[in-house]
């Protein structure tokens, strides 16, 4: 069973990338609605992938990305970021700190479901 955490403000996005990964993969999904609450739900639990949004309160996605990349537990974890941010300066910004893969918002469905199955190994 594969471990995925959805980190996005926007319940309608997190409900949308829940949908798509449910028809991907048999795996267990928690949501969370920003960078604060995934710390607290990601202490408790191991988790194969993170997906997370840029733009959040309390703690955005690229503070957590820090955060995550200075924490044993999830050093080599694959985040994937998926943004309504498109500038090339925040893409390099966020592969920089550690993450996997970036995607734009609206999510294309397809591009979604390959950047998956490439970081999953599906």
């Amino acid at each position: 069973m594969t471990n995925i955490m959805v980190v996005d403000d926007s319940p309608t996005t997190r409900q949308l990338i829940t949908f798509v990964l449910k028809r991907l993969t048999s795996s267990n999904i928690v949501e969370a609605t920003d960078g604060a609450d995934a710390l607290k739900k990601l202490s408790s639990g191991v988790f194969d992938l993170i997906l997370a949004d840029i733009n959040m309160p309390v703690i955005d996605g690229l503070k957590l990305i820090s955060l995550l990349r200075n924490d044993p537990k999830y050093k080599t974890t694959p985040i994937v970021i998926i943004t309504t941010e498109g500038a090339e300066e925040d893409r390099k910004k966020a592969m920089a700190i550690g993450a996997n893969a970036y995607i734009t918002k609206p999510i294309q469905t397809q591009e979604l479901i390959k950047t998956i199955n490439q970081i999953l190994k599906l």
